[in-house]
């Protein structure tokens, strides 16, 4: 569970990310910093894609429930229409 003070990373700040260079001769990237940054980048990644399956789930139960609404209303109409056909 993450704490209240933390902010999910944002589309910018992947974009912005600079690594600091390793060495004498700045060549490489210090691992740590980099394994960091990827941690948080695909615990939040995590995070929006579960958060889109719940969405999509829940986006089919209501198309659902609306199909069979909609199969009672017309059910119900056509019944109402043969009804007033008999009298």
């Amino acid at each position: 569970m993450r704490s209240a003070a933390y902010r999910p990373i944002r589309p910018w700040q992947v974009r912005n990310q600079r690594f600091r260079p390793v060495g004498v001769t700045a060549r490489g990237l210090d691992p740590v910093e980099v394994g960091a940054f990827l941690d948080r980048v695909a615990y939040d990644l995590g995070v929006l894609y579960a958060e889109l399956d719940r969405t999509w789930e829940q986006n089919n139960r209501i198309k659902d429930a609306l199909r069979r609404w909609q199969s009672t209303q017309a059910a119900m109409h056509q019944a109402a229409i043969n009804q007033a056909a008999v009298r």
